[in-house]
């Protein structure tokens, strides 16, 4: 099956009629140890008329030792881009999707700043479900879009910021306990992952709150 390549084709349209777009994409979600983290860029019509930046797929699609360079390429290109964060306690204390709630808040207040109006803009949220108005209830006007991370080069941006983001902050989180091997997990279940947490217990970076030790097995 061939790679969709994204396009801005859908942000352009939608720019005909809202100044901005939020463009939003998580990362974390389904992992056992570490935060989840939601990459934020804002599009304007200027940006939106620019080529997109070579390279630029849904993350997932990004081979790994590429991503570094494809993201800083998606930095460049958009006017504003930010990752927020929610912390494994904060996923313990008020559930995954409130988080992901959370870390997307933070994402949007650093990447407008003081120059974006968030209320005037559109939201596009990667996925079917809209996990931000939960956390700001009518305050924003989003837009789920099931598959934004492939089609919407925009999204695909804010998908590669957040994964080499929290990928790097993994190996950082993996020098202290190195049992887990974060470095190559990036805290999800993989075999080697599990076999630690079942010798060793849980780090205070895993979400304890979860059932792990009957968590599948993901790659």
């Amino acid at each position: 099956m061939p790679v969709v390549e994204p396009s801005f084709v859908l942000e352009r349209r939608l720019l005909r009629e809202h100044p901005i777009l939020i463009c939003l994409d998580e990362v974390g979600r389904g992992a056992l140890a570490g935060p989840v983290a939601v990459g934020a860029t804002v599009v304007d019509a200027a940006a939106a008329r620019r080529r997109v930046p070579q390279g630029l797929r849904d993350s997932k699609l990004v081979p790994e030792k590429r991503r570094a360079e494809v993201a800083g390429r998606a930095g460049a290109w958009a006017p504003a881009s930010a990752v927020g964060w929610a912390g494994s306690d904060e996923i313990d204390e008020v559930g995954i999707m409130r988080a992901l709630g959370l870390a997307a808040s933070r994402a949007i207040l650093a990447a407008c700043g003081d120059v974006h109006d968030a209320a005037s803009a559109l939201v596009l949220l990667d996925g079917n479900h809209d996990y931000v108005s939960a956390v700001h209830p009518g305050a924003l006007n989003v837009r789920p879009i099931i598959k934004a991370d492939r089609d919407c080069a925009a999204v695909s941006a804010a998908s590669v910021l957040a994964k080499v983001a929290r990928d790097a902050l993994m190996v950082e989180l993996s020098a202290e306990f190195p049992a887990y091997q974060w470095e190559r997990n990036k805290g999800y279940a993989s075999p080697e992952h599990r076999e630690a947490i079942r010798e060793r217990g849980l780090s205070r970076h895993h979400r304890s709150s979860w059932a792990i030790a009957e968590a599948p097995t993901l790659f």
